[in-house]
């Protein structure tokens, strides 16, 4: 019963974690594009910084 209680507990605390993952692979798309890429990928690394 401990063990059930200590994974949910992490799952919890790592949740974060996966809701901003959507924001950092997009992030990590757009910033492949030269020159411009990493100015406008400003937005999506925001958005995973308040999730985080």
């Amino acid at each position: 019963m401990k063990w059930i209680l200590i994974s949910t507990l992490c799952l919890f605390a790592s949740g974060c974690g996966v809701v901003a993952a959507p924001c950092r692979i997009a992030s990590a798309a757009i910033k492949i594009v030269p020159i411009v890429g990493d100015v406008a990928a400003a937005p999506t690394d925001a958005c995973a910084e308040v999730i985080d």
